[in-house]
């Protein structure tokens, strides 16, 4: 299931994944400033393909004329810290918020079971999306290791000291963050609007897991939650 979930966002991308360029391995992306980014973190019932297909072939092409872009999706190996374990991450955009506003808007205009199709489809659908303050590009290598982070804060000062000390705990033992957001807005019904969103490469597993060990060892009191994806 989770690589038919792939094979069709893969399909998706393809046909209107502008801003994406693939190169000897590395895929590259570029959202330009005041475009929005969809996060979507995903897990799809069992035995649903059919009610799947179905909603491709009907509110896909509605998205796509009102301006949704697929970007990647991407199976989640393994969830390492946190209490969700979706299947994949997708990543879209949008030109800009108003767009990605009024599709929410207006879509029930058009499909008026949108919501209850993905309700039906979908067991876990998180969605958080992000206004591009600046432009911003990154790209993913086939031959290295990802892992997604987010973090929601409890304390202002105690959150900031730890995510700065987590940023310099990745450093130090070769991580590099490739996207980072922040402010996002999660949709009425889809909640999801962590504090503090990065995306880390790897050099490879060893490397994380070696950095894994001393995250967990981090003073978590300004915390209130945290989910931590790896991803292929």
């Amino acid at each position: 299931m989770k690589s038919k979930i792939i094979i069709v966002i893969s399909l998706l991308c393809l046909l209107n994944g502008m801003g994406m360029v693939a190169q000897e391995g590395i895929t590259g992306y570029t959202l330009k400033k005041g475009e929005v980014l969809d996060v979507l973190f995903l897990t799809q019932k069992q035995e649903k393909d059919s009610l799947f297909k179905d909603y491709v072939r009907v509110a896909f092409p509605i998205a796509i004329q009102m301006g949704y872009k697929n970007l990647t999706g991407r199976q989640i190996v393994k969830s390492t810290q946190g209490n969700i374990e979706p299947q994949n991450v997708v990543f879209a955009k949008w030109d800009n918020r108003n767009i990605r506003e009024r599709f929410i808007q207006e879509i029930e205009t058009h499909v008026p079971d949108f919501h209850q199709q993905r309700r039906n489809i979908w067991s876990i659908f998180n969605l958080t999306y992000y206004e591009m303050s600046k432009d911003v590009s990154f790209a993913m290598d086939k031959d290295k290791y990802y892992t997604i982070t987010a973090y929601w804060k409890k304390d202002e000062d105690k959150f900031n000291a730890f995510v700065n000390t987590f940023d310099k705990v990745v450093k130090r033992f070769g991580g590099t963050h490739i996207l980072e957001l922040r402010d996002g807005i999660s949709p009425f019904m889809y909640h999801y609007r962590p504090d503090y969103f990065v995306m880390t490469e790897w050099e490879d597993k060893k490397q994380f897991e070696l950095f894994y060990q001393e995250n967990l060892k981090m003073d978590t009191e300004g915390l209130l939650n945290v989910n931590q994806f790896v991803i292929e």
